[in-house]
């Protein structure tokens, strides 16, 4: 369950592309009422069925069995009886009024898919939603036209990642199947494992790193390790080496919270962060020696993978209908593939 309003409102794992757009703008449909002095009692749903526009019942009964309604700061039922000068907020999972989005004919990777879902290999460099700067050319451009010949469903996203990782994401395909599979990202029951590649040669062969992370306040588009004190939300982060090549390491991160940049953020906060990561440090040499040779080598590996080294490589979470649990994995894309290729032969060839 989410901690806070502000929390349940947008998420605990935007892309760094919305985060203009975000910010006390939210892409889904999002209502505030003040229940009136004089109302009467009456259920929470049957109020907000009455005041909400085109919107069915049903619909709102999902919202709440989501966490998606708030009443005076905290999760509210169907059934919850209001009450005169009430504070009531919904968020309903669909793109906000006003923001139109178009069908693109933009390639798919569908690793899976039935009646109620999908499951998506993201290639890096797509955004996932629609923003400021970003309203072609996303993920959900292509689900929609993915999806043009089926009116009665949409992609709705479960959960999200980077802009620059590649990997598997989880569509919803109804309004049922989003409620269910938001509750598992919202109590952390799915599995996700990513690999990443950061420098230096990490210690230990696995460990945890915990520590909360909140927005960095000396620049937005940032996040840091924040005391929960001062707004940090707790973050957890289990990793275990894969292997070794002297000035950076192959980590496999299974995540058991899914902060905003957590893995980034984590693993830059232990003095080793992500290859090729512009924004926490690692598009520059961390580590290793000062010749020329060397520096060639690097900007070599940056010219084939120009953006941070971290992929979405496992998927698990139960199927809202069937309730089967379903795991999936994704091999790593071309041009992370490759740069480790080229960090095994610098290896074998180098004295480190």
């Amino acid at each position: 369950m989410m901690n806070s309003a502000k929390e349940w409102l947008y998420g605990d794992d935007f892309d760094e592309e919305e985060l203009d757009s975000l910010e006390g703008r939210p892409l889904f449909e999002h209502y505030h009422f003040t229940v009136d002095k004089g109302q009467g009692t009456m259920r929470l749903d049957r109020y907000l069925t009455a005041r909400l526009e085109d919107t069915s019942r049903s619909r709102v009964q999902q919202a709440a069995a989501s966490d998606y309604i708030l009443v005076n700061g905290l999760v509210a039922r169907s059934n919850y009886m209001i009450k005169p000068l009430d504070e009531i907020s919904i968020v309903l999972p669909f793109l906000r009024r006003g923001i139109e989005l178009l069908a693109e004919d933009i390639p798919l990777d569908v690793v899976y898919e039935d009646d109620d879902l999908m499951v998506v290999n993201k290639s890096a460099g797509m955004v996932v939603h629609p923003g400021h700067g970003n309203y072609t050319g996303t993920l959900m451009n292509a689900l929609k036209y993915y999806l043009k010949d089926i009116p009665e469903q949409e992609g709705m996203l479960a959960h999200r990642i980077d802009k620059n990782t590649s990997g598997l994401l989880l569509v919803a395909k109804n309004e049922q199947t989003h409620a269910g599979l938001a509750q598992q990202f919202f109590e952390h029951t799915t599995k996700r494992v990513y690999v990443a590649l950061a420098w230096g040669d990490v210690t230990q062969e696995e460990g945890t790193i915990d520590a909360p992370i909140a927005r960095d306040p000396k620049d937005r588009l940032c996040f840091a390790i924040v005391p929960e004190e001062k707004g940090g939300k707790r973050a957890v982060t289990h990793y275990k080496v894969i292997e070794r090549f002297g000035y950076v390491t192959l980590i496999e991160c299974r995540l058991e919270t899914g902060r905003t940049h957590q893995i980034r953020v984590h693993m830059d906060s232990i003095g080793h962060p992500l290859f090729n990561d512009d924004r926490y440090g690692g598009s520059k040499i961390v580590k290793g020696v000062i010749f020329s040779k060397y520096r060639r080598f690097i900007d070599n590996c940056f010219s084939i993978m120009p953006r941070h080294a971290l992929h979405a490589r496992l998927l698990g979470f139960v199927h809202p209908t069937t309730q089967e649990e379903l795991v999936f994995e994704q091999t790593l894309p071309e041009d992370f593939t490759k740069v480790l290729e080229k960090w095994k032969i610098y290896t074998m060839n180098n004295d480190q």
